[in-house]
C-alpha cells in the first residue's frame, strides 16, 4: 500500500515535474516573445527592413499571431489522437526553432515560409505543455489555479528576457541577429525537455492515447460524462468568446502599443533613450511582482470559500484591460497636444494589464484542465486558445485602423469594448458556475 499513496501524492502535485514545464514554457516564449518584440519594427523598417507601411505590418502581425493560436486545436487534437503530448512538445519546438532560422535570411518569401513553420510548431507546442500542467493535479486539487499562476510565471520570464536578449541584438545590432537568437531560445527549451522528462515528469503526465484511454473509462465510473460534460464544453466555449476580446485589446501591446512607444512616447530617461523593444519587458516584470500574490491567494480564498467563479474573475480581468486603455487614449491626446507623451501612462496601461492578465490567462488554462473531458482535454485546451487566435487577429486588424483614425480613436473605443464585455460577463457569472456541476468545486481531499 505504500507505493501507491507515494504515485497518488506524487500525480496530486509534483513540484519538479512543474518546474520543468515551468522551465520549457520560459525558453519558448524567449522566441515567441523575442520575435514579438521587434517584428512590427522590422517590416516597417525602410533602410534595414522590409519597408512595409504600418498597416501591412500590423495586419501581418495579427494573421501571424492568430494562426500560431488557431492551429493549436489541431495540435492538441493530434496529440490526443496519436502522438501524446510530450511528442507534440518535442516535435513543435523543433519546427519553431527552424522557423525562426529562416525568418533569419530577412528575404520576404522565407520569412512567410518561417512563419508558416512557427504556426505549424506553436499549434503542437502551446496547448499540450499547458495540459501537462493540469494532469499533475487530481479534480478538487485547491492547488491547480496556484500552480497554473506559478507556470504562468514561467510564461513571463521568458516574456522578459525575450524582448531584452532577442529585441536588442535585433533593435541596436541586425535584425537577423534577433530572429537567430530567438531559435536558439526555442533550441534550449527543447534540450532541457529532452534531457529532464523522463526523471521529473511522472509517467502518467503527457502519456501516449493507449494509457489515456484507460484514463477515460475510470472517468466515465466517476460520472463526469452525460449532460454535465456537454454543458462544461459550453462553458469552456462561451468564457473563450469573451476573453477574445481581452485578447484584442491586450495584443496590441506588440503592435499599435509598440508604434505608438516608438514614435508618440519621450523615452528619455537620465540623457539616455530606452529602447522601444525594452517597453515589452514591463509586463512580464509586473506578472513576477505581483504572481506570487496571486499564487498565494487563491489556494487561501477557496479554502474559505470565498474564491470567485472564473466567469466573475475574468470579467474583473476585462474590465481592469479597460482602464489600462482609458490611460492609453489620455497618453494619446497628450502626443497629439505636445507631440510625445509620459512613460507613466505606458507602464500605468502595463500594468492594469496585467492584473487583467493575471486573472484571465493562468485561471483559464485551468479552467479547461478542470471541465474538458479526458479524451479531448489537448483539443479543448486548443479551443481555449481561440481566444488569442481571434484576439490577435482583432488586435490587427483595431490597430491598423489608427493610422485613419488615429490613436487616441482607437485606444479609447478599445477601453469602452472592454468595459462593455467585461460588465455582460460578470452578469453571466453564476449562470455559466451552475453548468460546471461542481467541477470548479475544491476538496480538502481530492480524489
Amino acid at each position: 500500500m505504500t507505493a501507491p499513496a507515494r504515485t497518488e501524492r506524487t500525480v496530486l502535485g509534483h513540484p519538479r515535474g512543474l518546474f520543468l514545464l515551468f522551465a520549457t514554457e520560459a525558453w519558448e516564449r524567449v522566441q515567441y516573445y523575442g520575435m514579438r518584440a521587434f517584428l512590427v519594427l522590422f517590416l516597417v523598417d525602410r533602410v534595414h527592413g522590409l519597408g512595409w507601411t504600418e498597416a501591412r505590418a500590423l495586419t501581418l502581425y495579427g494573421w501571424y499571431t492568430g494562426l500560431s493560436y488557431l492551429s493549436t486545436v489541431a495540435g492538441g487534437w493530434a496529440a490526443d489522437r496519436s502522438l501524446g503530448q510530450r511528442r507534440a512538445v518535442v516535435i513543435g519546438g523543433t519546427v519553431m526553432m527552424l522557423g525562426q532560422l529562416l525568418c533569419a535570411l530577412k528575404q520576404e518569401p522565407l520569412l512567410y515560409a518561417g512563419g508558416a513553420l512557427l504556426i505549424l510548431g506553436n499549434g503542437l507546442f502551446k496547448a499540450n505543455i499547458s495540459t501537462m500542467v493540469g494532469q499533475l493535479y487530481r479534480p478538487g486539487d485547491p492547488r491547480r489555479d496556484a500552480a497554473f499562476t506559478i507556470f504562468y510565471m514561467g510564461i513571463n520570464l521568458g516574456a522578459a528576457l525575450g524582448p531584452l536578449l532577442c529585441g536588442t541584438l535585433a533593435e541596436k545590432v541586425d535584425w537577423s541577429l534577433g530572429f537567430a537568437s530567438a531559435g536558439l531560445g526555442m533550441a534550449v527549451g527543447v534540450g532541457i525537455f529532452l534531457l529532464l522528462r523522463g526523471r521529473l515528469l511522472p509517467p502518467e503526465v503527457g502519456a501516449p492515447p493507449a494509457q489515456r484511454r484507460v484514463m477515460e473509462r475510470d472517468a466515465r465510473a466517476r460520472g463526469t460524462l452525460g449532460s454535465a460534460e456537454r454543458d462544461r464544453i459550453i462553458v469552456i466555449v462561451v468564457i473563450t468568446f469573451f476573453v477574445s476580446l481581452f485578447w484584442a485589446g491586450y495584443e496590441q501591446g506588440g503592435g499599435l502599443m509598440n508604434l505608438f512607444t516608438d514614435r508618440s512616447l519621450d523615452r528619455g530617461l537620465l540623457g539616455h533613450e530606452i529602447p522601444t523593444t525594452w517597453f515589452q519587458a514591463v509586463n512580464p516584470i509586473f506578472i513576477f511582482t505581483l504572481g506570487p500574490l496571486f499564487a498565494w491567494a487563491w489556494p487561501r480564498l477557496a479554502a474559505g470559500g470565498r474564491d470567485p467563479s472564473t466567469a466573475r474573475k475574468m470579467s474583473l480581468g476585462m474590465l481592469a484591460v479597460a482602464v489600462s486603455f482609458g490611460l492609453l487614449f489620455l497618453a494619446a491626446r497628450q502626443a497629439e497636444e505636445v507631440g510625445r507623451a509620459a512613460m507613466l501612462w505606458m507602464i500605468g496601461a502595463y500594468f492594469f494589464q496585467t492584473l487583467g492578465e493575471l486573472v484571465i490567462s493562468p485561471v483559464g488554462l485551468s479552467m479547461v484542465s478542470k471541465l474538458a473531458p479526458t479524451r479531448y482535454a489537448s483539443a479543448l485546451m486548443g479551443v481555449w486558445f481561440l481566444s488569442n487566435a481571434a484576439g490577435n487577429k482583432l488586435a490587427g486588424s483595431i490597430g491598423a485602423l489608427a493610422e485613419g483614425h488615429g490613436d487616441a480613436a482607437v485606444f479609447g473605443g478599445i477601453a469602452v469594448g472592454s468595459a462593455v464585455a467585461g460588465l455582460i460577463l460578470f452578469m453571466l457569472g453564476p449562470r455559466l458556475h451552475r453548468m460546471t456541476h461542481g467541477a470548479e468545486d475544491v476538496s480538502p481531499d481530492p480524489a
